[in-house]
């Protein structure tokens, strides 16, 4: 089979489309053959080995994290799926390897796809809605009726969160490019702010949570748009920011940990059309380098990269 791997950390010049022998399910792990999967920030962050302490230095590495497809083999104590479901989720996190023909994931990180949702469809929500999830619901304990700010609202981890801030009753406010202002107010949001020329500071409004989507603003200016009690969470996990968030209360750094239940949270939201995120360019397998490559040195799309497996 062929998947997308690299036989050394490093730029998008590493990646070779090449053939690999797909490997058994082990404990608690699934067999996929992989329909589509979605293009994130995280493939070439760990591409580039920025987290080698986990990923080891052990090559070929596969590429791509977040996929939809059909089971086709099951490891021993699996008990949630079956040969032939269609399912969507996160290869396993260590070896990735959704940007192939065939991959392994945990039985946890899964979920089985609404019949109304497409496989290309589904891929998309992975990342972006655990991401949003963990940091509004789990790090935040979002609750009706509270205010949120989504710094990078129009991003795809920001339409997540907005989405999902607003499915649990929140009332949603953001900031954006001024190209995307048009197009996050569609979102509902109560207000919209372009990034470029707002200081956070001089927004009136206080929130309960600030949700920087974006990475892009300090931990000073986060917290000074809390409300008393309020929670900062952001996307940028720096080690200083978990030093920092040992003693302040109010900092919640955030990495994206798939759940069943949280997966299976977001298949019904995406059942009932309360969470869907668009599509803004398919390619084949073939053409998923280049692809990557544009993504990773600055090309902007109105929505998710998804590549067509098989």
């Amino acid at each position: 089979m062929k998947r997308i791997q690299y036989h050394a950390y490093g730029g998008p010049e590493v990646m070779r489309l090449e053939e690999f022998a797909p490997e058994a399910p082990g404990q608690g792990e699934v067999a996929i053959a992989v329909r589509f999967a979605a293009i994130n920030p995280i493939d070439w962050k760990l591409r580039g080995g920025a987290m080698k302490i986990v990923t080891g230095r052990s090559f070929p590495r596969a590429m791509g994290v977040d996929l939809a497809g059909i089971v086709t083999a099951i490891g021993p104590g699996v008990t949630r799926f079956t040969v032939g479901d269609a399912v969507f989720g996160m290869a396993r996190f260590k070896q990735a390897g959704a940007l192939g023909e065939s991959a392994i994931a945990k039985e946890i990180a899964l979920a089985k796809k609404p019949d109304d949702l497409s496989f290309e469809e589904a891929a998309c929500l992975v990342t972006p809605g655990v991401t949003a999830w963990n940091g509004l619901v789990d790090k935040a304990k979002l609750k009706a009726g509270q205010s949120v700010f989504v710094n990078g609202c129009a991003g795809a981890v920001g339409e997540a969160a907005v989405q999902i801030a607003r499915m649990l009753g929140a009332h949603v406010s953001g900031s954006c490019s001024a190209e995307a202002i048009d197009r996050a107010r569609s979102f509902g949001l109560r207000a919209v702010y372009d990034y470029r020329t707002t200081d956070p500071a001089m927004i009136p409004d206080k929130f309960d949570v600030v949700f920087d989507a974006a990475a892009t603003l300090s931990t000073a200016a986060g917290i000074g748009m809390l409300r008393k009690g309020g929670t900062f969470t952001t996307v940028d996990p720096t080690p200083a920011r978990f030093v920092r968030a040992i003693v302040d209360r109010r900092l919640k750094p955030i990495v994206g940990t798939p759940r069943a239940d949280l997966l299976d949270t977001l298949a019904r939201a995406a059942q009932d059309k309360s969470f869907r995120l668009p599509i803004a360019e398919i390619v084949p397998l073939a053409q998923a380098i280049p692809l990557i490559t544009a993504i990773e040195g600055g090309r902007r799309l109105r929505g998710k990269a998804v590549v067509a497996i098989g």
